[in-house]
C-alpha cells in the first residue's frame, strides 16, 4: 500500500472509528445529570465508592449548579436533612434529584425523578433498605416518607 492509498483508507475509516468509539458511552444519563464514574466517585454523605448501579443517585442545584452523588437513596435523605443549613438549595423544589431504578439489571440503569419515585424494601448498600421503583408496589412509600423514615432511624435511634 502506497502513501496515497494509506491516507485514503485513513480518511474513509476515521468516521467509522469515531462512530464505533461512541458505542457504549451513552449510558442513558438524563439531561442535566453529570455522569457517575462507577467504582471511582464517592457518596457525599458516607464516602463509600458508588458501585451498585441499582441504588445510585445524584442531586444537582444551587447557584453554582453543584453536584452531589450518592450510593444509597437513604444518603439522599440524610443529605437533605443534614446539609440544608450549609446548602439551602437541597430543599428547593427546583433542585434536580435522580435515583436509579432498583430493578435495573447489569450496566443498564434507568434513572427516575427521586421525588416521583416510590421506595420499596430492598437491601441497599448502606442498609437503609430502600430502593427506588417507578410505580407503587405493595409496601412502597413516597419520597418524603422514605426520607422521614431514614432520618428518624439514623438521627433519632431508639436506645
Amino acid at each position: 500500500m502506497n502513501r496515497r492509498e494509506f491516507l485514503a483508507a485513513g480518511f474513509v475509516l476515521t468516521p467509522l472509528a469515531a462512530a464505533l468509539s461512541a458505542c457504549g458511552k451513552d449510558e442513558g444519563w438524563p439531561e442535566g445529570m453529570k455522569p457517575i464514574k462507577w467504582d471511582r466517585d464517592t457518596c457525599i454523605v458516607c464516602n463509600m465508592v458508588i458501585s451498585d448501579r441499582r441504588f445510585a443517585g445524584e442531586m444537582r442545584g444551587g447557584p453554582k449548579d453543584t453536584v452531589f452523588k450518592f450510593d444509597d437513596p437513604g444518603c439522599i435523605a440524610l443529605c437533605i436533612n443534614d446539609k440544608a443549613q450549609q446548602f439551602p438549595w437541597v430543599r428547593d423544589p427546583a433542585t434536580r434529584i435522580w435515583v436509579a431504578d432498583a430493578n435495573s439489571r447489569g450496566n443498564e440503569v434507568r434513572w427516575l425523578d427521586a421525588r416521583k419515585a416510590q421506595y420499596a424494601a430492598k437491601f441497599s448498600p448502606m442498609g437503609y433498605n430502600f430502593g427506588a421503583v417507578p410505580y407503587p408496589v405493595a409496601g412502597s412509600v413516597d419520597f418524603p416518607a422514605m426520607c422521614e423514615h431514614v432520618v428518624s432511624k439514623v438521627r433519632n435511634p431508639k436506645s
